[in-house]
């Protein structure tokens, strides 16, 4: 339970008395801990003896499944996942955890390193990120014109001009289109935040932190770039040859494998 609403999360425990070392994993924009991504993580965990837990964020939806409906009315922030990450850290250590490694993917990876910066918790032992989000001011109108051949600008000062709970019909929203969003909503995914650029947070890691880019990722495509300007001693980053944002095939294998080395290191 969490502000009202129900969670859901999928655990996976490799062997019962193997919960005190265990995952966090937060998944992508308007997604699900079912997608072939977390589930294929999950199970490659389980064979090398490691237990998970993969979340479904609510995207405030009492007690969501699946992906998220577009038509559906969205009432949702950026920001809330990073409370729901705080309060499974909590049911983690009301169950005994001793040890969990963050892990994300795309907009969950960022929503999972904005949590870890904020909040030092001996607990959270370090983080993996698979393809997290980047962001810059000029590069999310650019996305939104190209997507929705219409200017944010507008859109976002509108927003900022009605009340929280204010509905907008039939408005370009993430990856919905003409859909009914909150003017809360719409602020709290398009107002301008560094933080919402996964590379700047890691310059702030205090926690060891392995990041993984694929070669052939157009979704973040500029995320290796970025990342080279990170100058934190906490901060790893390996390059997936080959590998999509979704790490198809057999690319995940070589993220376990090089996860495994990580956390053996340290």
């Amino acid at each position: 339970q969490h502000e009202g609403l129900t969670l859901n999360g999928n655990l996976e425990l490799a062997d019962e008395t193997l919960f005190q070392r265990i995952f966090l994993i937060t998944h992508g924009t308007l997604a699900h801990n079912g997608m072939e991504i977390i589930s294929s993580w999950q199970s490659l965990l389980q064979d090398e003896g490691i237990s998970s837990l993969a979340i479904n964020l609510s995207l405030g939806q009492d007690d969501r499944h699946g992906m998220y409906d577009c038509p559906s009315l969205h009432n949702h922030k950026h920001t809330d996942a990073i409370q729901e990450i705080g309060s499974w850290v909590n049911w983690l250590k009301e169950k005994g955890a001793e040890q969990i490694i963050l892990a994300g993917h795309s907009r969950g990876a960022n929503q999972t390193a904005w949590f870890s910066v904020e909040n030092q918790d001996p607990v959270v032992h370090a983080q993996i990120l698979l393809a997290p989000q980047t962001w810059s001011e000029s590069g999310e109108i650019a996305d939104y014109a190209k997507r929705y051949q219409q200017d944010l600008t507008p859109l976002l000062a509108k927003a900022h001009s009605l009340p929280k709970n204010e509905v907008l019909d039939k408005t370009n929203f993430i990856y919905c289109a003409e859909t009914q969003v909150t003017a809360g909503s719409v602020i709290g995914y398009y107002e301008p935040d560094t933080r919402l650029d996964t590379p700047t947070l890691l310059k702030k890691s205090h926690i060891p932190t392995l990041v993984f880019s694929g070669s052939e990722d157009t979704t973040v495509a500029d995320l290796t770039e970025k990342m080279a300007t990170v100058d934190n001693t906490q901060v790893q980053h390996t390059e997936i040859e080959g590998a999509d944002h979704f790490f198809r095939d057999l690319y995940l294998d070589e993220v376990l494998e090089y996860s495994l080395e990580f956390l053996d290191g340290l």
